[in-house]
């Protein structure tokens, strides 16, 4: 214990063991839906399901401890809803690269974060961009996963007249999934840790009994993980011109990562004078290394997840609440058979909860300035009409520039956002698609 408390300095942050420990299984409880999510996401891509869930847990598991035991921060990271979507149906289905390429640019972007961590000039890159398009990004993302879970659960369906029309909500798929919804959002205005999980085994349970669906036992050995771990294709990343694709990693990265950590230290009382802690570098470097980690494994972008906040309310304070959550994930590879049982109407009520809960940064934007609202909202919108996060982001950053340059306001535009901005006016133009 006294070597505990040595190396996290719990007494010196107030906290114990016995505190750190059950906030680690409160944050896990408020994120093991991802080890069912993202194996139902990537496996539309293409990639073997098994394979994925273990490259799941594993990435979470050696991010978070990353995390822990470098950077001494009560902070979970796994594979990141938006990403894993952008990924799987943006890259890979959008616009027809192997997934072995899609991680490949993963594995760049992660590389890329790891050097601008390293040499501090995050802060530049994030002042560079204006708040009115930091508040879209996610927002827009959110829409997407929306779209995308409303697929999944059937109750949106393509239509050669109007695009997408309703569903048939008479069969279980959309029922089931639509009961699952009411049940995670009645758990959390409840404050029930787990809600996101409770939904989604309550849609499992009753899909055995109205869907035919079959259970198949809930313990066993890990699967293997050979099928996806170091199958990345660098090579064809950099030759196929994936320079689009990574940028929108890296920057979707940069943003998430940011705003998660600022937020939970926040949370727990960990900024000072409103300046986040020194251990703040440490940490976008855990969350970078956490990127190129999860690439070799088999996985989408790493990140850190915003359930953190769960944890730091039970009272998490030090990197041992992430050593428990870590310690957690591993011990999650021995549930394979359940992961497996999971349909993806059973996830999408948990996609769609949190594509509601990012369109609450709509809110930040100064919508009485229309050159800040304006390419704002066409981030937000473009990125689940074009099924694209690339394009949105595109878009949002071009008509941006283009409209403070149309109205004199050229000024409010930083060096740093014009080579964006010029970047993606080159690539919509001379390399669509």
């Amino acid at each position: 214990m006294n070597f505990l408390d040595n190396y996290f300095k719990l007494s010196a942050n107030g906290t114990n063991v016995r505190t750190e420990v059950l906030a680690g299984f409160t944050t896990f409880l408020t994120m093991a839906y991802i080890i069912f999510v993202n194996p139902s996401i990537l496996g539309d891509a293409g990639m073997p399901k098994d394979a994925v869930f273990v490259a799941t847990c594993v990435a979470a598991a050696i991010g978070t401890l990353i995390m822990g035991l470098y950077a001494n921060f009560p902070i979970g990271l796994a594979p990141g809803m938006g990403l894993n979507a952008y990924f799987a149906y943006g890259v890979v289905k959008g616009m027809g690269f192997a997934w072995e390429a899609a991680l490949g640019a993963v594995f760049i972007s992660g590389c890329c974060f790891l050097l601008v961590s390293l040499l501090r000039i995050r802060e530049k890159i994030m002042n560079a961009i204006p708040p009115s398009l930091r508040t879209a990004i996610p927002a827009g993302v959110g829409l997407f996963l929306a779209l995308i879970s409303l697929k999944n659960a059937g109750i949106v369906v393509s239509s050669p007249a109007t695009f997408v029309t309703m569903g048939d909500l008479h069969q279980p798929a959309p029922v089931l999934a639509i009961i699952g919804f009411m049940v995670i959002v009645a758990l959390d205005r409840l404050r029930v840790t787990g809600a996101l999980l409770i939904g989604i085994m309550t849609v499992t349970v009753l899909s055995f009994f109205f869907a035919g669906n079959q259970f198949h036992g809930i313990v066993s050995a890990p699967p293997s993980i050979a099928a996806t771990a170091m199958k990345l294709d660098i090579v064809s990343a950099v030759s196929h011109g994936l320079l689009n694709v990574v940028l929108v990693f890296f920057l979707v990265e940069l943003f998430d990562a940011t705003g998660t950590l600022m937020g939970v230290a926040q949370r727990a009382g960990l900024m000072k004078d409103g300046k986040m802690p020194a251990a703040m570098n440490k940490a976008l470097l855990a969350d970078s290394g956490a990127i190129i980690a999860g690439s070799l494994m088999g996985t989408s972008s790493t990140t850190a997840f915003i359930e953190s906040a769960a944890g730091v309310q039970a009272g998490g304070r030090t990197g041992l609440t992430a050593v428990t959550i870590a310690a957690l994930f591993l011990l999650s590879l021995f549930i394979a058979p359940l992961a497996g049982v999971v349909p993806a109407y059973a996830t999408a009520p948990a996609l769609f909860f949190v594509a509601c809960l990012m369109l609450r940064e709509l809110t930040e934007i100064n919508w009485a300035e229309t050159t800040e609202s304006i390419p704002a909202v066409i981030t937000a919108l473009v990125m689940p009409f074009t099924y694209s996060i690339a394009n949105g982001l595109a878009l949002g950053f071009i008509s941006y520039a283009g409209l403070k340059l149309l109205t004199g306001k050229h000024r409010e535009v930083s060096y740093m956002l014009w080579g964006i901005a010029g970047i993606f006016l080159f690539k919509t133009i001379y390399l669509p698609g």
